[in-house]
């Protein structure tokens, strides 16, 4: 199992030390699983962390949801998630940037699109968990799943079902309510 976890790390036994993968952390927590579900697990945690973090905070709220969506998408026990979840959090802060379009396209070259899907209805559960949904949040959802390649009806009916069902009332909800009512108005202004 190590080797293969080396090889997908691009780590030969005779080679150097090299720098280290963003992930590996990550999949090291995950040894018991078979490596392409590990690294299926890693990337999805990675990700819900990149919108936990986009607003430069983390809050309880968030790190708990994402442990819940992790346990209940990846199947792990509570005490695997949480500390998946962990790990994701800490390589995102040592790696940021650097790691995110790599992380985001090997999710979505190695999931269905149902599995991007559900990954973009946690997405936006992570940055609703807190009870708001904050401007970075919403943008960094919006660059994630245009990587996942969503389709934008979909996206909206992702961000509508976790929107609508939790009691996220922030900036999101009221943007979106004061296009609604704009549009209201300019269609009753043209009849």
């Amino acid at each position: 199992m190590l080797k293969s976890i080396q090889g997908w790390l691009g780590i030969s036994e005779s080679a150097p030390a090299v720098e280290q993968s963003p992930l590996r952390d990550l999949v090291n927590a995950l040894d018991r699983l078979e490596p392409s579900r590990a690294q299926f697990l890693a990337r999805f945690a990675y990700l819900l962390g990149r919108v936990a973090r986009a607003d430069e905070h983390v809050s309880d709220e968030e790190t708990k949801t994402m442990e819940r969506l992790l346990a209940e998408h990846g199947g792990l026990p509570a005490e695997q998630a949480m500390l998946v979840v962990s790990i994701a959090k800490s390589t995102h802060a040592m790696f940021g940037v650097s790691a995110d379009f790599a992380i985001t396209q090997e999710f979505t070259d190695a999931a269905s699109y149902e599995e991007r899907l559900a990954l973009a209805r946690c997405l936006f559960a992570v940055a609703a968990s807190d009870a708001r949904i904050s401007t970075a949040e919403e943008a960094e959802v919006h660059r994630i799943t245009n990587q996942l390649r969503i389709e934008r009806q979909l996206r909206r009916l992702a961000a509508s079902d976790i929107v609508g069902s939790t009691a996220a009332t922030g900036k999101a909800n009221a943007e979106r309510d004061g296009h609604r009512a704009a549009r209201c108005d300019r269609k009753a202004r043209r009849r």
